[in-house]
């Protein structure tokens, strides 16, 4: 009877304090349901609606209906026009588009000829997903008039782009590199401010005459060129072991990895000032990198989630590395022609370190 009083009363003190801190608490409410909604969402091998662009160089009523018919397959989201097959090429270095549609100016032609195919999909096949997505629309009916109404099934050739052998690894390894640093920077940054607060360390810095923001920037400097030591890791490995390509300028990649980590930094910040312990710390770190996952495109095709996980993912600087990184290494893209990206990275890195700047406290508590 006296060991279960004793047990008894451990657990209302476990109890007790679990009910105290707010945020274990809110991890075991939240975690099963933020993992079922992610996972609900993301994972999605029924891809649909990937942007798309034709260049219809026939303009006849039969390629126009070939047009429509690929638009109500639902796999593909027919958004702009091109005058040719080296616009569809350019948006497709790009990233602006995952398909291309060239219709020949002998369409009609082509499709009463077995021995040619109809028409072309340029397809960037850096996802090999998304390529096989394409191949199963490489055999579709189109109906023509000639004299009475048949239908005739004609082969659409497909070219893959920037990863024709659709090796896994070229599409993983530059993703990779947004996993592994937002998982370092932030966990890295996040538990060394709380580690000075942990050791008392932080009542000497608070005391000094530096300010807040030369603080937060002082602590973060050392982990830029920790982080670009990381990437040039995962680079070497990514290319003496997988053979990944990198096709584009070396120092795009840099500069726009410079930015993914400013801004994973800046999140760290950010936890450091929410969490109260290293263990609190590492758990907002996973906690935040799980749709980091999930939701950037690394796994699953952007395109083929939900428009509200899109609008998620848009909020993650994974979404957006992984876009710079896979245009860089695979698409031989400028850094100029993914600026939107570099301006949502400066966006989140100004927002996030905003927050911690205001939260930072000078005062221990």
């Amino acid at each position: 009877m006296n060991v279960l009083i004793r047990l008894l009363a451990i657990v209302r003190k476990e109890m007790r304090q679990l009910r105290r801190d707010r945020l274990t608490f809110g991890m075991i409410v939240g975690v099963p349901i933020i993992q079922i909604l992610l996972f609900g969402y993301a994972i999605n091998t029924d891809v649909r609606h990937l942007v798309a662009a034709v260049a219809d160089q026939a303009d006849t009523h039969l390629s126009r209906q070939f047009v429509a018919e690929l638009g109500q397959t639902q796999v593909l989201d027919l958004q702009r026009s091109a005058a040719g097959a080296a616009e569809l090429e350019q948006w497709l270095r790009e990233g602006s588009i995952s398909v291309g549609v060239l219709i020949p100016p002998d369409f009609d032609r082509r499709v009463l000829d077995p021995r040619r195919p109809a028409a072309q999909l340029l397809v960037d096949g850096a996802d090999p997903t998304i390529l096989g997505v394409a191949n199963q629309l490489a055999v579709i009916p189109v109906a023509f008039d000639s004299g009475q109404v048949e239908t005739s099934r004609r082969s659409v050739e497909v070219r893959a782009y920037y990863n024709p052998e659709r090796r896994t690894a070229i599409n993983i390894v530059p993703g990779l590199i947004g996993i592994i640093l937002t998982l370092t920077m932030s966990l890295f940054t996040a538990v060394a401010i709380v580690r000075e607060r942990e050791r008392g360390n932080l009542e000497l810095l608070i005391n000094t005459p530096v300010s807040t923001l030369e603080l937060m920037l002082g602590k973060i400097a050392p982990y830029v060129v920790i982080g670009l030591i990381q990437l040039a890791l995962i680079l070497a490995v990514g290319r003496l072991l997988f053979d990944v390509p990198i096709r584009g300028s070396v120092l795009d990649l840099y500069i726009a990895s410079a930015f993914f980590i400013l801004a994973n930094l800046a999140l760290g910040l950010l936890i450091s000032t929410v969490a109260r312990t290293q263990f609190q710390a590492m758990q907002m770190t996973v906690f935040f990198l799980l749709p980091s996952i999930l939701l950037s495109g690394f796994m699953f095709p952007f395109a083929g989630m939900p428009p509200f996980a899109q609008f998620l993912g848009e909020l993650l600087p994974n979404t957006h590395l992984i876009r710079l990184t896979r245009g860089i290494m695979l698409r031989e893209a400028r850094l100029g022609e993914l600026l939107p990206e570099i301006y949502a990275l400066l966006a989140f890195t100004a927002i996030t370190l905003f927050g911690a700047i205001r939260r930072f406290s000078r005062r221990l508590d």
